[in-house]
């Protein structure tokens, strides 16, 4: 037990089910690791330990009685800052919130309660889930290299969970913030369809554009995490009423005779050379696997990203119309600067990008009838690095190489799973998307369980 740690999240959940090991020691050593590492990664805003422990004495307790609750009971999860967790700081790494203190656990959270997770703490995350961290937060450093980005805004989700501080993690997703975590610290993820999973009782960036899922190290671990928190919520009549298919019990269906859809020109311009290697031997095991890989053609994503700061700044806007432009003083610059062109669109303007945003979801749309997957990079580039990404605001090929293969599919709601794919000769991981239909989480998953059953990217630890 010793490296436990590197277990994935259902091969911990299976020894502490069979009783190989119990929820407490695990639990235990997890917190010890987080005491001795995270003052150096700095992921972790909040350590729950005396309710962690609680929680996983009761799923000890459970299981010795014979009362299994699925395959997340007795693991030891931890939370994105934005979800509201009853009694315990939930400030969306905002300074403004650092006193909030939940009145309630959200859907979120209590969901994990019912599937017997063991709930670590609350991870730190970039102010409101956008861009920056706030100049007063610390960001988290990435476990496989301190000078590399970690994804945001969902970067001490993406951190601990690649240092094994936590088998999964909670992200949000407004404009790739599941997606960049995973493809910069060489984790799965997955971005569900907008509506399947409840936004109640967590902080919004956008609230149409907000998408809540998990980040592990593999597919079918973010499946099982999914499975807990997926459904109608009554809270949230955002929500989906549609059924929630078995995720786990259909990953496994492979990959023969799926067609994936694949824009040569799209997914391949503009990106390093690094990176399009990486692609295409990925594309390469996909079809060994047996799918067929089918031309298509993608609408203009470039586009997408640039009509997506105005969709986001104007719902950002309403999110925060109690405390800005009121409050200014206490917000970071980034953010700040999205709230004014929020403030400043007119409502012509805004019309017109949401006719924008409703033709690319037709658009999208329409490929599915062509195509059960489509293959897309996670990023144009890899190993980015926090001092290139200080130019992200003002570099336009840049903030255009990062949400290009991101934005649009927040903006039609769209569900991807992103898995790793290769690393840099520093070692910096790469990532793919694998896109699916809307409320078709299950392909997804089945190809990226397929994938990842003869590769060992996923299977990757940093050295600390």
């Amino acid at each position: 037990m010793n490296q436990v740690h590197d277990l994935s999240l259902c091969e911990v959940g299976q020894r502490i089910q069979s009783q190989e090991t119990s929820s407490v020691e695990v639990t235990q050593q997890l917190l010890d690791r987080i005491e001795r590492l995270d003052p150096t990664l700095n992921s972790y805003l909040h350590v729950m330990k005396e309710s962690a422990l609680q929680q996983a004495a009761q799923a000890d307790e459970e299981i010795a009685r014979g009362q299994f609750r699925g395959p997340l009971h007795g693991v030891p999860i931890a939370l994105k800052d934005l979800i509201w967790t009853k009694d315990t700081p939930t400030t969306h790494g905002m300074t403004i919130h650092k006193d909030h203190y939940p009145p309630e656990d959200s859907t979120v959270v209590n969901r994990f309660r019912e599937a017997g997770a063991v709930i670590l703490g609350k991870l730190i995350q970039t102010e409101s889930a956008f861009a920056d961290h706030h100049p007063d937060v610390t960001h988290p450093t990435n476990p496989w290299g301190n000078s590399l980005w970690t994804g945001v805004s969902s970067s001490g989700s993406g951190v601990a969970t690649a240092a094994g501080l936590c088998f999964g993690a909670i992200g949000t997703d407004t404009g790739g913030s599941i997606r960049f975590p995973s493809n910069a610290n060489g984790l799965t993820g997955i971005k569900p369809t907008w509506g399947r999973v409840t936004r109640h009782g967590a902080f919004e960036l956008a609230a149409s554009l907000d998408h809540i899922g998990p980040i592990a190290r593999s597919v079918a671990d973010a499946a099982a995490m999914l499975q807990a928190i997926a459904g109608h919520d009554e809270k949230d009549p955002t929500s989906s009423t549609l059924p929630v298919p078995d995720y786990l019990a259909l990953m496994t269906k492979g990959l023969k005779k799926c067609r994936i859809g694949l824009d040569s020109q799209w997914a391949f311009e503009g990106v390093d050379s690094e990176t399009k290697q990486a692609l295409k031997e990925a594309i390469n095991t996909l079809t060994e696997l047996g799918a067929e890989i089918v031309d298509i053609s993608m609408p203009d994503t470039d586009e997408a990203a640039r009509d997506w700061s105005g969709l986001c700044a104007v719902e950002t806007a309403v999110a925060h119309e109690q405390t800005y432009p009121a409050q200014r003083d206490q917000y970071g610059p980034g953010l700040a600067g999205l709230l004014d062109l929020g403030h400043s669109l007119s409502a012509m303007e805004y019309q017109k990008l949401l006719l924008r945003r409703a033709a690319l979801r037709g658009h999208i749309n329409a490929l599915f009838e062509q195509v059960d997957l489509i293959f897309a990079p996670a990023n144009s580039f890899a190993g980015l690095t926090w001092e290139t990404m200080e130019r992200f605001g003002t570099d336009e090929e840049l903030f255009r190489g990062v949400l290009r293969f991101t934005s649009a599919f927040d903006s039609s709601g769209h569900p991807t799973v992103t898995l790793p794919c290769g690393q840099t000769p520093n070692g910096a991981p790469i990532g793919f998307q694998l896109v699916a239909a809307h409320f078709d989480e299950t392909r997804a998953i089945q190809g990226g369980w397929a994938y990842q059953q003869v590769t060992k990217w996923h299977k990757r630890h940093p050295e600390l």
